[in-house]
């Protein structure tokens, strides 16, 4: 299944020469985070579709067919999308 993740934006990649399906997508560095903000897992390479920036806690979308409809570009070879920048972030504890 699709797979969400909340991460940080931590640099940006220019490519000149890439597959025809990413000519004008922005190419963003996330290191995916814990909700507190602890650093978890390894940084991603992701298409940005939600115009996020360096340093913003963002909502990536980590899986092939997932992320290429995220940022509509079906078929493309994608395996993670930016599809939201986070305001806040509220944990709920259960009884």
């Amino acid at each position: 299944g699709t797979i969400v993740r909340i991460g940080r934006v931590t640099g940006a990649v220019v490519s000149t020469q890439k597959h025809g399906k990413l000519h004008g997508a922005k190419l963003l560095l996330v290191q995916p985070i814990s909700p507190d903000g602890r650093a978890s897992g390894v940084t991603v390479l992701a298409v940005d579709a939600a115009q996020a920036g360096i340093g913003d806690k963002v909502l990536l979308v980590i899986e092939g067919r997932a992320a290429g409809q995220a940022v509509r570009r079906r078929a493309a070879p994608v395996d993670a999308a930016i599809v939201g920048v986070i305001d806040s972030v509220t944990r709920y504890e259960r009884d």
